[in-house]
């Protein structure tokens, strides 16, 4: 097969509104080198991560939540500061188009890759870059990826899209549950429940035997419900004290003292994420004579995706898609996400 000189896709060019991105039809197709895989992308889900990186959200110079970032910032990706113009999409499904010398994969297989690749370094043994972040990713027809990094799902009965919306969103949630100890008999709380980490939360929790509440809009409730949830709160409800083995929080903001409040004591609190808010506050008192556990979730060990993709092959995890559009359309489908009036994942087609 003839693999064309370029492609089309989106260039993130700087850090900004919806302006910030532009769609090209003359992004030169990367060639694999050693260890390396051209991957042509089939799929690709939308991410909170996405628009975080686009309007600069890592800065520490934001405080507020995602959708009041109005300020020009420098350092603004997962890493720092960003090489521009970059291609965005952390959540990947494709076929192999091309190979590398000693990558060991053949084309045609359908594959995935976590948005989260470790790379530990002297002195920093929890090291890692993020597809679409530190480097290119999948909002374009073709994606170059380290042979390490990528996994087979050619056994999957999930659909392509299905595959793209699961890199992200269950990977974070599955190492939030890690790394949270969740198992069979403990009662879990998750936010923002019918997101797509939240949803995805809910599910593996499930799956680990867990009894599972969720924190949604009212509209949402039934949904959260459908993919596991014993009840669910709504966002400004007011939450049971000592009830809670574990929290699982992907928002953050001024709720944030009612979580650990909400927790048994000798409850652990996962966090990944702050949409709503990363300045938070609370009494001391009521984290350290309550024995709780804090657990900050962003890298990844190999193995939480590992578990992953043995669900994906078996068919055991199913995310739920509400929409796909066209990768030119993606202002819209951030504009979709945005607005949280659509439960799930959200997906661009290349």
């Amino acid at each position: 097969m003839t693999i064309p000189a370029h492609m089309s896709g989106v260039y993130l060019t700087h850090h900004g509104g919806p302006e910030a991105l532009q769609w090209r039809e003359d992004i030169p197709v990367p060639t694999p080198g050693p260890g390396q895989v051209l991957v042509r992308v089939a799929a690709a889900g939308v991410n909170n991560t996405d628009i975080n990186t686009r309007v600069g959200w890592y800065s520490s110079d934001v405080t507020g939540a995602t959708d009041d970032v109005d300020q020009d910032v420098d350092a603004g990706g997962w890493g720092g500061a960003l090489q521009f113009p970059r291609i965005q999409g952390g959540d990947l499904c494709g076929i192999v188009e091309a190979v590398g010398p000693g990558s060991g994969f053949q084309p045609g297989q359908r594959v995935t890759c976590p948005i989260n690749l470790p790379r530990p370094r002297p002195g920093h043994p929890q090291g890692f870059i993020a597809l679409g972040s530190e480097i290119d990713g999948a909002f374009a027809q073709y994606c170059l990826v380290e042979a390490y990094d990528l996994y087979d799902v050619s056994a999957s009965p999930l659909l392509d899209t299905e595959i793209a919306a699961i890199p992200c969103a269950f990977g974070t949630a599955e190492n939030l549950l890690t790394r949270a100890g969740v198992t069979a008999g403990h009662k879990v709380l998750i936010t923002g429940a019918s997101g797509g980490v939240g949803l995805a939360a809910v599910q593996l929790a499930r799956l680990r035997g867990a009894s599972v509440w969720g924190i949604t809009g009212a509209a949402k409730a039934e949904v959260v419900k459908s993919q596991g949830a014993v009840e669910t709160f709504d966002r400004d409800a007011a939450l049971p004290a000592d009830m809670f083995d574990v929290v699982i929080d992907v928002v953050g903001g001024p709720t944030w003292a009612g979580l650990v409040l909400a927790l048994k004591p000798g409850g652990h609190y996962a966090v990944s994420g702050a949409i709503a808010g990363p300045m938070v506050q609370a009494d001391l008192r009521d984290i350290y004579l309550r024995d709780i556990t804090i657990h900050g979730c962003t890298q990844q060990s190999p193995e939480v995706f590992g578990r992953l993709v043995e669900l994906m092959n078996a068919g055991r995890i199913k995310p739920l898609i509400s929409r796909t559009y066209p990768l030119r359309d993606i202002a819209k489908a951030q504009e979709d996400f945005q607005s949280k009036a659509l439960p799930g994942k959200l997906v661009l087609i290349p």
